[in-house]
């Protein structure tokens, strides 16, 4: 072989390894994009898909007296409240169990959420919505809408409220119209699964409750799920400058002078 061609085939080695060099370089950044926006990714996308939830979505069932859990409060007792109520922060989260966007918003929010309302500096006000049997079809919505609601009868919502997210199945199978299903992860929560809990959920207790939940959604013309507002401005407000739980914590802390 000739030195001209050994020089070329090593020049053409030498090309080809640059450019897996760069392509790795490429994919990191890519990585590192998704990774570093994956906050703000889930309030922007938790807003496109709600959009698109809010104008289709139903409830349907409505029938039985209208029977508000225990504590509840605001406008016809359809807010059910987590944390000190003398807190000078609030965050009024509307949800749906069976709604995507609602559990990435739990999944980055959780702990951040928690740390304030243990602190006595957030109070959280839960509206629960069913627009995801409406667009899907199914009831694992309102069925698991009912157990949270039942949840909070018996003391344990906000810990059977994120179970349910936390275990939340694919959008597009409704595992959580399983009242056996609802029961199971109910057994994740100490001393939640009791007779009278069962009878709530298997009973549909509060299913007229849920109904009004979610017409009450509908009347404040949101914009889908989840609508998360604090102190009463949304925080998909602004996309430039979207929330993300470092900044809701030095919001809060900032309000209450922490």
């Amino acid at each position: 072989m000739s030195e001209t061609n050994r020089e070329g085939k090593r020049a053409a080695r030498e090309r080809l390894k640059a450019e897996r060099v760069k392509e790795e370089a490429r994919t990191k950044r890519r990585r590192g994009l998704v990774v570093g926006g994956a906050v703000v990714g889930v309030l922007a996308l938790a807003a496109a898909v709600g959009v698109i939830a809010a104008n289709t979505g139903k409830s349907e069932k409505q029938a039985g007296p209208v029977v508000a859990p225990k504590g509840a409060t605001g406008e016809d007792g359809l807010a059910i409240p987590v944390g000190d109520a003398s807190a000078k922060s609030t965050l009024v989260i509307w949800e749906d169990f069976r709604c995507p966007a609602c559990a990435n918003f739990e999944n980055a929010y959780r702990s951040t959420i928690h740390e304030l309302t243990d602190k006595g500096l957030l109070k959280v006000e839960y509206h629960l919505a069913t627009l995801i049997d409406g667009n899907m079809r199914g009831e694992g919505s309102h069925r698991a809408a009912n157990a949270a609601v039942c949840a909070q009868d018996a003391g344990k919502f906000p810990e059977y409220h994120d179970v349910l997210f936390a275990n939340q199945p694919l959008e597009t199978e409704d595992d959580f119209a399983s009242t056996d299903r609802l029961l199971e992860l109910a057994g994740k929560v100490d001393g939640l699964v009791t007779p009278e809990f069962r009878s709530c959920v298997r009973d549909g207790a509060h299913d007229a409750w849920v109904a009004e939940s979610h017409k009450a959604f509908q009347k404040g013309n949101f914009p889908g799920t989840p609508t998360v507002l604090l102190n009463g401005k949304s925080v998909f407000g602004d996309q430039k400058d979207p929330l993300t739980p470092a900044k809701l914590k030095q919001l809060v802390q900032e309000k209450a002078g922490a």
